[in-house]
């Protein structure tokens, strides 16, 4: 029996853990894989306040887990396959055990958008660029998608790669003007507006790959059996195993105090329905989640 259970460890799920410790409560956070979440995958943390220089999402991840670990805050590392939110007290099933809670929090994130087309699985498709960057040096890259996360990881990828070709079904990209800048004052990087990605041919890796206008419905096939393609293209909620809440597009409404409808029960981060998805927010959320779950127990 814990105070507080925390489903997830990236940024909103580590704030929770932090402010609920705080204040003298016994904090469990489950994580199905490392700390950090989606951020761990990032080649680059940005516009955080106090960053460090040159700060990295594995970087930005190790320290989050420094921090938890030397406040006394309890981590395991199981997979969550069951919830039970509508009881007085909440029970977690995981591939490990069982635990139970006066209060949960549930801040598990998103997963990274699949694109849905054929040969989307053939080696050399959806990259992590500070994993795989490093071999593609002097090839071909294709990163499909035209928001910040996509163009920063452009950039990074821009610096060790032949050409970056940047895939956006748009008219113009949609990330903020200090990419596009950067993107400017490149020479290895170009952009193909209103098109997407709809196939990908090959036995086992890439050799073809298949572009679509989406103005025209024109196909083009580009052969390149090196070239590698980093796919951004949002993220869906992991909100799956919650059938007790009532969802809004697949994700969690929350009010002021990161309430669920069910008492006891919070949500925070990319998790939860909002305009702005940042690790900024997501800290944010994480501190008023975990200062009301420990206010309630």
């Amino acid at each position: 029996m814990y105070d507080i259970i925390i489903i997830g460890a990236g940024p909103a799920g580590i704030s929770a853990a932090i402010y609920g410790k705080s204040r003298g409560k016994s904090v469990l956070v489950l994580e199905k894989n490392r700390v950090g979440g989606l951020i761990r995958s990032v080649s680059t943390v940005t516009h955080y306040t106090a960053i460090v220089k040159e700060e990295t999402g594995k970087t930005f991840a190790k320290r989050m887990e420094e921090q938890v670990f030397n406040i006394g805050v309890e981590i395991r590392y199981e997979t969550v396959t069951d919830v039970t939110l509508r009881s007085e007290i909440k029970k977690v099933v995981t591939d490990k055990g069982s635990y139970e809670t006066k209060t949960m929090i549930l801040a598990n994130g998103g997963s990274g958008r699949m694109l849905g087309i054929p040969g989307e699985n053939l080696n050399g498709v959806r990259l992590n660029a500070p994993k795989d960057g490093p071999n593609y040096h002097g090839k071909t890259v294709y990163v499909i998608g035209g928001a910040d996360g996509a163009i920063k990881e452009a950039l990074y990828l821009a610096k060790t790669a032949s050409k970056v070709v940047i895939v956006c079904v748009e008219d113009a990209l949609s990330c903020i003007q200090e990419f596009k800048d950067k993107i400017n004052t490149c020479n290895n990087i170009e952009i193909i507006p209103h098109s997407s990605l709809t196939a990908v041919y090959g036995n086992e890796s890439i050799e073809e790959l298949e572009f679509t206008d989406n103005k025209t419905g024109e196909k083009h096939i580009v052969k390149d059996k090196t070239c590698g393609v980093f796919v951004y293209a949002g993220i869906v909620p992991n909100t799956q195993m919650y059938g007790e809440l009532k969802l809004d597009g697949g994700y969690i409404p929350v009010d002021n105090a990161m309430r669920t409808e069910i008492s006891g029960v919070f949500a925070a981060g990319d998790i939860c329905v909002k305009n702005i998805r940042q690790v900024a927010t997501a800290v944010a959320d994480g501190a008023i989640a975990g200062i009301q779950a420990a206010s309630m127990c």
